[in-house]
């Protein structure tokens, strides 16, 4: 498995290639924006691009979905059924497929928005906007963050401590650390937000 991260200036958002070096495909997660090193990539290693994997609509995340799809025919996988009138394969909470020569499982985790799935493969979370590196992703009410976080707890958590977690902005981390020190998940932390609360994602 080879596992390349695409930051994108626009919404200052990641987006990632993972790479099957047996299959000699590979999957897209959250298409923020094409570029010419992701195509390189793509080609100098010479893999098929089965699918893409969508955590959320927001149009940082999925900016460079239709140029991709210029270029591709992949499969696009995603809690909604049309992105950009692009139909789309839709998951579910709890569905297990396989794409690339990569079993994956999506795991439900409205809150940051009604939409937003987490991609579970390997050893490896693609959360999108769920959580990131020390803190949560922005909620419209306290009510929704503590929904979030509940969510959180039941269904990221329980992982291992060393499993990866690769959100839609800022550095990767893993579960184990998350557990230990993201600010969303303190005693408290739902009770404390205000209305006008304001966080960069």
């Amino acid at each position: 498995m080879k596992l390349y991260q695409h930051y994108s200036i626009y919404g200052f958002s990641n987006g990632y290639l993972l790479g099957n070096e047996e299959s000699r495909a590979a999957i897209v997660i959250d298409p923020a924006e094409v570029t010419t090193t992701m195509i390189d990539q793509i080609e100098h290693n010479g893999y098929s691009l089965d699918a893409v994997l969508i955590t959320h609509n927001h149009i940082h995340h999925i900016r460079g979905l239709k140029t991709l799809l210029r270029i591709y025919k992949p499969k696009v996988y995603a809690s909604n059924t049309k992105l950009f009138d692009i139909p789309c394969k839709k998951v579910r909470d709890g569905d297990e497929f396989e794409e690339a020569g990569f079993m994956i499982r999506a795991i439900a985790l409205p809150g940051h928005s009604q939409d937003s799935i987490v991609y579970k493969t390997e050893s490896c979370l693609f959360t999108g906007d769920v959580i990131h590196a020390g803190i949560l992703g922005k909620t419209t009410s306290a009510f929704n963050a503590q929904s979030l976080i509940e969510r959180i707890q039941d269904k990221l958590l329980g992982y291992d401590s060393g499993t990866l977690v690769f959100p839609g902005h800022g550095p990767p981390s893993t579960i184990g650390t998350e557990r230990k020190f993201n600010l969303g998940l303190q005693t408290g932390y739902a009770n404390s937000l205000k209305k006008s609360y304001d966080f960069f994602v």
